[in-house]
């Protein structure tokens, strides 16, 4: 129940993962949801907000107060959310098969809800390049059911990973994965990286500085669901995977694991200094505070 204190293990592979510890206890601040996902940071407010996608509403939690309430009761089944260098939340929307925007003024901007003409499938997660441009994957998953969203045909011919411009336009970065799911980049923003949740795996693709892709290259196979993923300063990629937290270095190879009681969809580094993991894991918001920092938009 919300409260717990469960004990926090860090299983180390490698040497490259000796430096992770912190907290020798988990915290579950918040244990009512169906299916949590999408938490984002934001440090201007020191506040996390997270998604309880097949309940359709948006969780705010006030690492000062330790207080979570309902922000959003209709949310259209949001799932994925960043904040981006402006300090704007954009998410993704399985119900409006979009990406959105929440501006200073208070009004929501469409990012994308199309690509050709067509209707997106049920964009899944998002992240902010260095230059500005947003990139999300677009998985089926929101469609294949009422459940995280509102049944339907798909209409894209591919489950892609886009881009998409400052100015608006868009552009299919990917489009050889199965179920595209978690998104991130590298510290400099050379490389991207998506897990594949169909066939679980790691893929990575590096990115020019006008924004296009290499030849995607499958990193990592996994032996386990991977859904979320994050990078810290060092490089090492954060994974949310069914049997914890996993950690794998830049090369691949998984070098760590922290275990979680519940299937982990996601999580985020927060705080002050971005040392604090925020992660969903099925009904639970998670909370430990560790000796890794995140990596930062901007400055890597």
């Amino acid at each position: 129940m919300a409260g717990d204190r469960l004990a926090a293990v860090y299983e180390s592979f490698d040497e490259r993962f000796a430096d992770v510890g912190g907290d020798h206890h988990l915290e579950r601040v918040f244990d009512d949801g169906r299916w949590l996902e999408g938490p984002a940071y934001h440090p201007a407010h020191r506040f996390v907000l997270f998604s309880d996608i097949p309940n359709e509403r948006v969780l705010r939690f006030d690492e000062r107060t330790r207080r979570v309430d309902v922000v959003d009761a209709a949310s259209g089944f949001a799932n994925g959310r960043t904040v981006d260098e402006q300090g704007r939340f954009v998410w993704c929307e399985h119900g409006g098969r979009r990406v959105a925007r929440l501006e200073h003024d208070g009004t929501t901007a469409v990012v994308a809800d199309a690509f050709d003409g067509l209707t997106l499938n049920s964009p899944n997660d998002v992240a902010v390049h260095r230059d500005g441009s947003i990139w999300f994957t677009d998985p089926t998953y929101g469609i294949l059911s009422d459940y995280e969203g509102l049944a339907a045909t798909p209409q894209q011919a591919v489950r892609g990973v886009y881009r998409v411009d400052p100015d608006g336009s868009i552009a299919l970065r990917l489009a050889d994965l199965d179920q595209p799911n978690g998104i991130a980049f590298d510290p400099d923003g050379s490389t991207v990286y998506v897990t594949d949740s169909g066939t679980p795996a790691i893929w990575r693709a590096a990115v020019g500085p006008d924004g296009t892709t290499g030849t995607p290259e499958r990193m990592a196979q996994a032996d386990v669901v991977y859904d979320g993923i994050r990078v810290d300063a060092l490089g090492r990629l954060w994974v949310a995977a069914a049997d914890g937290v996993r950690c794998h270095a830049a090369d691949g190879t998984l070098i760590g694991r922290i275990p979680l009681p519940e299937t982990v969809a996601n999580l985020e580094f927060g705080g002050p200094r971005r040392n604090v993991l925020y992660i969903t894991a099925t009904t639970s918001l998670y909370v430990l505070r560790t000796t890794v920092r995140g990596r930062r938009l901007a400055s890597g």
